[in-house]
C-alpha cells in the first residue's frame, strides 16, 4: 500500500443534535475522492473521535469503507488512551476493511518514552495492517521521540509510517533522516508543512483544509509531484487566510463553520464545542469571500 499523497481528514457531519448525519458523510466522502484525494481519513481530530463512542466509532468506518468502494485507501483513526482498547478497536477496524489505522500516542496521563513503544509495540503485534504513528503533542502532552518512532519502524514492518502535526519543521526533519524512505511515509498533519515535507522527503499531508478547499490541497501533491514548484509553492500559499482564522479558536469548529457557508452542509461541531464568536465569523466569512475573489474565477 502506497501511503502518501493528500489525504483529507474528513469532518463528520452532524446534525444540529450532535447525531451523525450518514447521509451527508457519504456525500463528503464522494466529494474528496472526486477532487483528486489519494485516500479518505476518518475519526481524526478534526472528525471529532474525541467525542465519538465505540459504536459510533464503528458506524462512522462502516461508512467510509462502503462509500468508498476500494476507489482509493481508507484510512481510520483507533488511538485510545489505553492499549488494550487502541487494539479492539483496530481490530475490529480490519474486520471492516478499513485500509490503514491511524494511532494517536496514549494521552491524558503523563508517559515516557518507553511506555509509548511498548504500546505500539503491542499493537503491532496484535493487527496486520499498515500503522501510520499520530503525533501530536498539543493535545496529548507527548512528543514521539525520533529515536523511538525509528526503533519503531525498524523493529515491525507494519508501523508504516508517522503523522505530524506538531508544527515543529525540525521534528518532521529528524523523522525523515531516520528512518527508511522506502518503507516509511513521513506525512504532516500541519496544512502549511505539507509542501515543504515533500521537499524534504517526506511523503504528503493528512489535511483539516481540505474540507474547506480540496481542489488547492490537492494540487499542491500534484505540480510538487510534476517537478513543478512555483505552482506547488502558490497553492500552498494560498492556504494562509483560511490557517490564519484556525487562530481563534478550536480549529474543528473553524473548519464546519468555513464548509458550511461554502455550501457543504457538515453542520456543527458536537457540545460543548463548536461555539464561533462574532469576531470570528467575521474573520472566516471574510477570508471565504477573498478565497472566492482570488482562486474561484
Amino acid at each position: 500500500m502506497n501511503i502518501g499523497g493528500i489525504i483529507p481528514a474528513i469532518a463528520t457531519p452532524m446534525f444540529e443534535d450532535g447525531s451523525i448525519n450518514e447521509v451527508e458523510l457519504r456525500n463528503q466522502v464522494n466529494r474528496q475522492i472526486n477532487k483528486g484525494a489519494n485516500g479518505v481519513f476518518c475519526l481524526g481530530t478534526n472528525g471529532e473521535a474525541y467525542i465519538l463512542s465505540k459504536e459510533e466509532k464503528i458506524r462512522v468506518m462502516e461508512l467510509f469503507v462502503e462509500e468508498t468502494k476500494g476507489r482509493v485507501p481508507v484510512y481510520a483513526g483507533t488511538g485510545c488512551v489505553g492499549t488494550k482498547d487502541t487494539i479492539e478497536l483496530s481490530q475490529k477496524a480490519k474486520e471492516i476493511g478499513i485500509d490503514a489505522l491511524s494511532v494517536i500516542s496514549p494521552y491524558f496521563a503523563a508517559i515516557n518514552q518507553d511506555e509509548i513503544y511498548e504500546h505500539y509495540a503491542s499493537l503491532a503485534d496484535s493487527v496486520d495492517l499498515p500503522i501510520v504513528l499520530y503525533n501530536m503533542p498539543a493535545r496529548t502532552g507527548n512528543n514521539l521521540d525520533y529515536k523511538t518512532v525509528s526503533k519503531l519502524a525498524k523493529n515491525y514492518k507494519n508501523i508504516a509510517g508517522i503523522k505530524d502535526s506538531g508544527g515543529n519543521f525540525d521534528n518532521i526533519l529528524r523523522y525523515i533522516e531516520n528512518t527508511e524512505k522506502d518503507t516509511f511515509s513521513v506525512l504532516s498533519g500541519n496544512d502549511s508543512l505539507i509542501l515543504w515535507t515533500l521537499m524534504a522527503g517526506g511523503k504528503g499531508g493528512i489535511t483539516a483544509v481540505a474540507n474547506i478547499l480540496p481542489e488547492i490541497m490537492v494540487s499542491i501533491y500534484k505540480y510538487w509531484s510534476e517537478g513543478n514548484f512555483e505552482k506547488a509553492k502558490e497553492a500552498q500559499d494560498a492556504i494562509r487566510p483560511i490557517r490564519d482564522c484556525f487562530k481563534f479558536g478550536n480549529p474543528n469548529s473553524i473548519v464546519k463553520r468555513a464548509a458550511n457557508l461554502i455550501g457543504q452542509p457538515v453542520g456543527p461541531c458536537r457540545k460543548p464545542f463548536g461555539i464561533i464568536s462574532k469576531e470570528t465569523d467575521i474573520a472566516i466569512i471574510d477570508t471565504i469571500k477573498e478565497y472566492y475573489a482570488q482562486y474561484a474565477k
